[in-house]
């Protein structure tokens, strides 16, 4: 399976809460919602439903199940949703319980064996696992070389600190950019993969 992370960022490379106040507030970090002044349905709607439509199952870190775990149950009648609630998911904790995974056809990966998993996710045959949100769960990936593409919905704000995906161990990473689109909030939506 392909692995797939798809990400709201600022342009000074956060990506902590991005949906609203309370969904994150590590770091004492004020700035949650920031994303939605610049959401439209056409560009960066577009961008999340081509992922979803893609996607063989979703992978998230624990923080970011449990925030999609709340929200997404309750909504159905559109296609978005449904495919969110149906679609299988996989969750990285070493904290929840089989009984607390409560959101339909959701399998628990124990935290400490994470990579080894996930990495047998990777070579098996099938779409793409895709990951949103769950940034320590993307420097992760991005540091065992597990990611094969990543779509960043750039956005046109500075927030000044905040958790971000990017490793900070001094490798060097080449990527190459396969598309872009702009949004007329001025969001770029860059897809990367790894350089040959």
């Amino acid at each position: 399976m392909r692995i797939v992370i798809t990400e709201f960022i600022s342009l000074d490379g956060v990506v902590q809460a991005p949906g609203g106040q309370g969904e994150d507030n590590d770091g004492d970090f004020a700035h949650g919602g920031w994303s939605h002044p610049f959401f439209d349905p056409e560009v960066v709607g577009g961008s999340f439903t081509e992922a979803l439509e893609n996607a063989e199952a979703l992978l998230f870190g624990r923080r970011t199940w449990q925030t999609m775990a709340a929200a997404w149950p309750g909504r159905t009648g559109d296609p978005f949703a449904d495919r969110m609630n149906s679609v299988p998911k996989y969750v990285v904790s070493q904290t929840l319980g089989e009984g607390d995974l409560t959101w339909h056809n959701t399998t628990r990966i124990d935290g400490g064996k994470a990579v080894a998993r996930i990495r047998e996710l990777h070579e098996a045959e099938g779409g793409d696992l895709v990951v949103m949100g769950s940034p320590t769960l993307v420097r992760t990936l991005l540091s065992e070389g597990l990611v094969d593409e990543l779509r960043l919905m750039v956005m046109p704000v500075l927030l000044g600190g905040g958790k971000s995906i990017f490793p900070a161990d001094g490798g060097l990473r080449p990527l190459e950019l396969v598309s872009t689109a702009i949004s007329p909030a001025g969001v770029h939506v860059c897809t990367y993969r790894p350089a040959a």
